[in-house]
């Protein structure tokens, strides 16, 4: 059996996995996972896997069998940046429902792997537009997307780069608030996949307490319909701080939030003053997360 043929079938082993671990019966996501060289996206190996919560290993060899497996990967270790885990981006993917004709924004590509997804998603007739502000990043992505022609990619920061009216909004670092402009762009039924992140979440030194860690960080599913925004939270994360869509009275804020409880008992994003403290979660410049 020649490698090629041997990568395709442990690709379809990988998919099936990973929708096992993430808990999906969705045929496209597996399918997505299945189609998408991950080799292609990470340099040539052997690749340096994280061990929490400093130190990396090396894989065995350069085999990319060794990249089908539900781990992260570095792509600049030095800077802890690494290629997300697969199983949470498959319930990530899930939550946003891409389907097929639509435009989605991916804030923070990295090389991207899971735009290529996106755009398997979206299919011929959608278009992504992947947003990276690391110049490294960006360049590596813009080489490895080359190949697919509805995606974009778009060197600059997530939280002030414009961009058309989007059905998705996929956030790949950790913020403290939603831009409002993203919330102006998201179409009617559109939808985001904000995180939502202390600065305790991906400390940058010490000792590593997965407990503060993991009360620090959450991932919510925006949905617009009309002028309004269901909101849930889908799970607790660890995640690289974004560089933008950060401030000290935002991160106060969230602290105070993440300290009370109930993130997972949000119903609503409320894009006004009016709602009650009672009913508040978190409230923000222009808008609250409302239980």
């Amino acid at each position: 059996m020649d490698q090629e043929t041997e990568l395709r079938i442990v690709r379809r082993a990988f998919a099936k996995q990973i929708a096992a671990a993430a808990q999906i019966r969705d045929s496209r996501i597996e399918a997505a996972f299945a189609s998408v060289r991950r080799e292609d996206y990470l340099g040539p190996g052997p690749w340096k896997m994280p061990r929490f919560p400093n130190a990396y290993v090396d894989t065995p060899d350069a085999d990319p069998v060794q990249l089908y497996v539900d781990q992260l990967f570095g792509i600049i270790p030095e800077r802890r940046l690494n290629n997300g885990q697969p199983s949470l981006h498959a319930m990530l993917l899930a939550a946003a429902a891409i389907q097929e004709g639509e435009h989605v924004v991916h804030v923070g590509a990295g090389t991207g792997y899971y735009t290529a997804l996106m755009a398997h998603l979206a299919g011929p007739s959608g278009r992504i537009t992947a947003i990276e502000c690391d110049t490294e990043l960006a360049a590596r992505a813009r080489e490895c997307l080359s190949g697919l022609a509805t995606v974009t990619v778009v060197e600059g920061d997530g939280a002030t780069t414009p961009f058309d009216p989007a059905d998705v909004i996929y956030l790949n670092a950790g913020v403290t608030h939603p831009e409002i402009a993203w919330l102006d762009a998201m179409l009617d039924g559109g939808r985001m996949i904000l995180p939502l992140t202390t600065n305790a979440n991906f400390p940058s030194s010490g000792s590593f307490d997965p407990l503060r860690v993991m009360r620090s960080g959450a991932y919510f599913l925006i949905r617009r319909q009309g002028s309004e925004f269901e909101a849930r939270g889908l799970l607790p994360t660890i995640i690289i701080p974004a560089e933008g869509a950060r401030d000290k009275a935002s991160e106060a804020a969230l602290a105070a939030a993440f300290a009370k409880g109930g993130w997972n008992s949000v119903t609503r994003l409320v894009r006004d003053g009016t709602v009650s403290e009672e009913q508040c979660w978190l409230r923000g410049n222009g808008w609250s997360l409302v239980r």
